[in-house]
């Protein structure tokens, strides 16, 4: 499902039963609490039942609360500021662990990625990225970290990798002035969403390039023009989002990479290693 959910219930409310309209009313000023609040809790602070809850998910088009609930998460992570962020954390974390909770909800992240990956997608980028003239790779902000781990990786593989630098818009287009329809743009981006990815995307498309976009959903700003889309998800942590669902699925792209491409780069590694060796690149062990 596409559409941000706010629009959605917009269009819909004029034709909504009255409880509805007060489930509708409550998230629509309160959408920052109402995603992260069980069926139970909304339908009290809504002041109707649970099961007139469930009931307004589905007729949204939605198949239950928890796939409702998604997607009011993802509305609220791609419009909470950092001050919201860092309360409503403090709010579903309490008194628990700290260690505990946050480590525990990123296993439960990558188990979820895990299970709603695309594998055609995921064999689609790997094609793509090995059999690309040239590839680009960019990440805004906290996604460019991850942008650039995966573009040293593939600079031990290839000579045809070109890391965006998040500087200005137009240096980014600079960067990428000669891409085409016989390149890859990989591109990175979490809520908050960056408009210089966004556009970066969109440029890529334009010239013909593929475009392999990891991201957290269909409704993305740089899913629309993904030739190969990889989803994870992400999630709150403080003011920053959790990103280690998709720091593993690119964990998975250079191993499926490295093995599609093992025999023409086992020359490559030992000559990267008798040059590591050389200039004493790494400690050894005593």
């Amino acid at each position: 499902m596409k559409n941000d959910i706010s629009e959605i219930m917009r269009e819909n409310y004029a034709k909504m039963s009255k409880s509805h309209k007060k489930i509708a009313d409550f998230i629509l000023k309160s959408y920052d609490w109402a995603a992260y609040i069980t069926a139970t809790k909304l339908a009290v602070s809504a002041g109707v039942s649970e099961s007139t809850v469930v009931r307004f998910a589905i007729e949204l088009g939605y198949e239950g609360y928890p796939e409702f609930q998604r997607a009011l998460q993802d509305m609220a992570r791609t419009n909470l500021t950092p001050n919201q962020r860092i309360a409503l954390t403090n709010m579903r974390i309490g008194d628990s662990s700290v260690v505990e909770r946050v480590m525990n909800s990123d296993i439960d992240k990558i188990k979820y990625t895990l299970e709603h990956i695309s594998n055609a997608d995921f064999d689609g980028a790997v094609d793509a990225i090995t059999e690309a003239r040239r590839i680009y790779i960019i990440g805004a902000r906290s996604s460019s970290a991850i942008a650039q781990f995966f573009a040293h990786n593939l600079m031990m593989i290839f000579d045809n990798v070109k890391f965006i630098q998040e500087s200005s818009e137009s240096e980014i287009f600079e960067q990428a002035i000669s891409i085409g329809d016989k390149d890859v743009m990989f591109a990175i981006s979490f809520p908050r969403y960056s408009n210089r990815v966004i556009h970066a995307v969109n440029f890529a498309a334009s010239r013909g390039a593929k475009v392999v976009s990891l991201t957290d959903s269909e409704m993305s700003p740089i899913a629309e023009n993904a030739s190969y889309l990889l989803t994870a998800q992400s999630d709150m942590a403080s003011y920053v989002d959790s990103l280690v669902a998709p720091l593993s699925l690119v964990n998975a792209l250079i191993v499926s990479i490295t093995r599609k491409k093992q025999a023409e780069i086992k020359e490559r590694f030992d000559n990267l290693e008798n040059i590591w060796d050389d200039f004493n690149v790494y400690a050894k062990r005593k």
